[in-house]
């Protein structure tokens, strides 16, 4: 249904937006550091019921966009290219992750709740959703909804690798991303690859098309 050179790309572009900083990552890490591993797992899978949440959205908004007309495409095409550069040059602004280590215990179930509010309301999981996932999907491969299932069930895939091993490392890895150098790596290498993204999408969709 969807072709290999898709889901790579896919790939790369999603692990590069889920690695960005985020209040995902920042929430994950402050709870777990406050609340232990089982409160940081719940928070995790929170942020996974929040994805699922956004997923049944695009099925029943992005599948008619994507089928209505060419014209809406192409400008779906071009605010998804517009939201990679503007995460891209957020990378290159220094942008420094600040965590809480000192707040007070909380239960699992408030932590998942608040997790799963906070990626329900973050504007750049809105924008991939609303922006980006258009871009892979192809209406003449297939079922459209079929796709943007596949394609978000890699996204869960991509943000638990990623998410887990924070919650269940917390201390250690909350030392290491707090390293100006390590940030400065993370935030630049993911900025450059998104930006070279979004070139590829304007080119494909305004200079080509």
């Amino acid at each position: 249904m969807i072709d290999l050179a898709t889901l790579i790309a896919f790939t790369l572009t999603a692990g590069a937006i889920v690695l960005s900083p985020g209040p995902d990552t920042v929430l994950i890490l402050r709870y777990a550091l406050n609340s232990g591993r089982r409160v940081g797992f719940a928070t995790v899978l929170g942020v996974q019921i929040g994805l699922v949440g956004h997923t049944l959205l695009a099925i029943f908004g992005i599948s008619l966009i994507v089928a209505s007309s060419p014209v809406l495409f192409k400008t779906v095409a071009v605010l998804g290219a517009a939201y990679l550069a503007w995460i891209g040059i957020q990378g290159f602004r220094g942008t420094t992750l600040k965590f809480d280590s000192t707040g007070p215990a909380i239960s699992a179930q408030k932590a998942m709740r608040d997790a799963t509010l906070c990626n329900l309301l973050n504007p750049k999981v809105i924008i991939l959703f609303l922006a980006l996932l258009p871009n892979f999907v192809d209406p003449a491969r297939g079922s459209v909804t079929g796709q943007l299932i596949i394609l978000s069930a890699l996204l869960v895939v991509i943000n638990v690798i990623w998410q887990a091993p924070l919650a269940w490392a917390a201390d250690a890895v909350r030392g290491w991303l707090s390293r100006p150098r390590v940030q400065k790596v993370v935030n630049y290498s993911t900025g450059a690859f998104l930006l070279l993204f979004a070139g590829l999408m304007l080119w494909e969709h305004l200079i080509l098309s």
